[in-house]
C-alpha cells in the first residue's frame, strides 16, 4: 500500500481544482488495502460531501452550508463564551491547567454537542471515539473507535427523529434536499469529525504560539498582537491538519514530474505546500497576500471556515481575558506533539496563572474585545515569521 504526498503549492492547487483527472471516490482503492488498516476510518468511502462529486457533492454541501447559515454569529459567539466560562470555572481557582485536555479539546465538544442537539453528558464518548479514529494506533483500536463513533451518531439521529429541535441535526434532516437517514448520519459523522479535532488543534496551536512569543503581550491599552494574528500564523505554519485532501487518479497520469497510477492515493501536505512562500510573515497572513491551504481549496474546501474561525478566536479571547497573566509551565521546547499521519496536535499544553474565581461577586474578564493580555518569559523562535526575528 503506497501513497503520494503533494508538497508543492502549485501542484496542490492543480490537484484540488481538477475533478476531471482526480476522483474523491475511495471505493476502488479500499479493495487494495487490508480491511483492518488503521487509516480506513479516515479514508474509507462514505456517502458524504468529502467522498462525493458532481450533483451528489453539491447536494450534500448545500445541506451543510444552509444549516450552518441558520446559526447566527452573535448566537455562536455567545455559545462559545458560555462554554469557555463553564470550563474556566473548573480550573480557575487552581492556578494551573492543561490547556489541551481541560480547554481546547473540551470546548469544541461542548459547542458541537449543543449545536447538533445533544447534552454535554455525551462528551466523553465523543472524545474517546474521535481520538481513536484520528490516531489509529492499531487496527483493533481504529475499528473499535469507528464503531463507537457511528453508534454515537445513530443515537443522535434517532433522538431527533423522535423530537426535532432548533439544531443542526434537525436542520440536516428537514432540508429541502431530502437526505435519507443514512445520508444525514454520514454528513454528521463528517461534520463532527472535521469540526472537533482540527478545531481543538487550531486553538491549542494558537495558544502555544501566543504563550511562547512576547509579541502577543501588552497592557490593556497596548498594541498586542491578537488571537486572530495567532490563528493566522498557525494556519500558515502549524496547520491543525498537516496532511489530507485524499484524491485518487482516474487514469495513469504524469503529474508535475511524477507518474501516478490509476487508483493510487494522493494526498496534500498543507504544511509543506504553505512553505512554498518561504516562512510566511505575519504581514502576509494579515494582508491575505497568497493563500494558505489549511482549509484546502477548490470544490472540496472547508464549507464552514467562518464558523470555525469565530469559535477559535472567541475561545482564545475569552480565556486570555479571564487569565491575563497566563504563561507556559514548561519551556516551549519541552512540549510534546501527538503521533499521527494527519494532524499537528499537542499532547498537552501545561500553563499556570494567578488563581481566579469567576463566580465571585464583581468578577469580570479584563476585556471581552479582540486583544489579549498575556506574557511569557519563554520566547520560542521555532518556525516564527521572519518579521519577528
Amino acid at each position: 500500500m503506497t501513497a503520494i504526498l503533494v508538497t508543492d503549492y502549485r501542484a496542490a492547487l492543480d490537484l484540488l481544482h481538477d475533478d476531471s483527472t482526480w476522483t474523491k471516490d475511495s471505493r476502488a482503492w479500499m479493495r487494495t488495502v487490508p480491511a483492518d488498516s488503521p487509516i480506513l476510518p479516515m479514508l474509507g468511502w462514505r456517502p458524504n460531501v468529502f467522498f462525493s462529486e458532481g450533483e451528489a457533492h453539491d447536494r450534500y454541501r448545500e445541506v451543510i452550508t444552509d444549516s450552518f447559515d441558520l446559526v447566527e454569529p452573535h448566537e455562536l459567539r455567545a455559545r462559545v463564551r458560555l462554554a469557555a466560562d463553564s470550563l474556566i470555572r473548573r480550573f480557575g481557582s487552581v492556578g494551573e491547567v492543561d490547556l489541551i485536555a481541560d480547554y481546547a479539546r473540551l470546548l469544541p465538544l461542548l459547542m458541537f454537542n449543543g449545536l447538533f442537539g445533544l447534552p454535554d453528558s455525551y462528551s466523553e464518548r465523543f472524545i474517546s471515539a474521535l481520538s481513536g479514529v484520528l490516531e489509529g494506533n492499531s487496527p483493533q483500536e481504529a475499528a473499535a473507535a469507528n464503531a463507537a463513533y457511528e453508534k454515537y451518531i445513530v443515537e443522535l439521529v434517532g433522538a431527533k427523529r423522535a423530537q426535532r429541535g432548533p439544531d443542526l441535526t434537525s436542520w440536516f434532516m428537514d432540508h429541502p434536499h431530502g437526505l435519507s437517514d443514512e445520508e444525514v448520519i454520514n454528513q454528521i459523522i463528517l461534520t463532527l469529525g472535521a469540526g472537533n479535532e482540527p478545531l481543538t488543534n487550531l486553538i491549542g496551536n494558537a495558544l502555544s504560539r501566543m504563550l511562547s512569543d512576547d509579541r502577543y503581550y501588552s497592557t490593556l491599552s497596548g498594541g498586542a498582537l491578537t488571537a486572530q494574528d495567532a490563528i493566522s500564523e498557525v494556519l500558515w505554519n502549524d496547520p491543525p491538519l498537516t496532511n489530507y485532501s485524499a484524491h485518487f487518479a482516474r487514469r495513469d497520469v504524469f503529474f508535475h514530474g511524477t507518474w501516478v497510477r490509476a487508483g493510487q492515493l494522493v494526498m496534500v501536505s498543507y504544511a509543506a505546500a504553505n512553505t512554498q512562500f518561504g516562512t510566511p510573515t505575519l504581514e502576509r497572513a494579515r494582508s491575505g497576500s497568497g493563500s494558505h491551504l489549511s482549509w484546502a481549496a477548490g470544490p472540496h474546501g472547508c464549507p464552514v471556515r467562518r464558523h470555525a474561525l469565530l469559535i477559535a478566536t472567541t475561545a482564545i479571547e475569552r480565556l486570555t481575558a479571564w487569565l491575563s497573566d497566563i504563561e507556559l509551565a514548561v519551556g516551549h521546547a519541552e512540549l510534546v506533539w501527538r503521533n499521527g499521519a494527519f494532524h499537528r496536535a499537542l499532547a498537552a499544553l501545561p500553563a499556570r496563572f494567578t488563581p481566579i474565581t469567576p463566580d465571585q461577586a464583581g468578577a469580570t474578564p479584563w476585556d471581552s474585545g479582540p486583544s489579549s493580555s498575556i506574557r511569557s518569559d519563554t520566547i520560542s523562535t521555532e518556525r516564527r515569521p521572519a518579521s519577528a526575528r
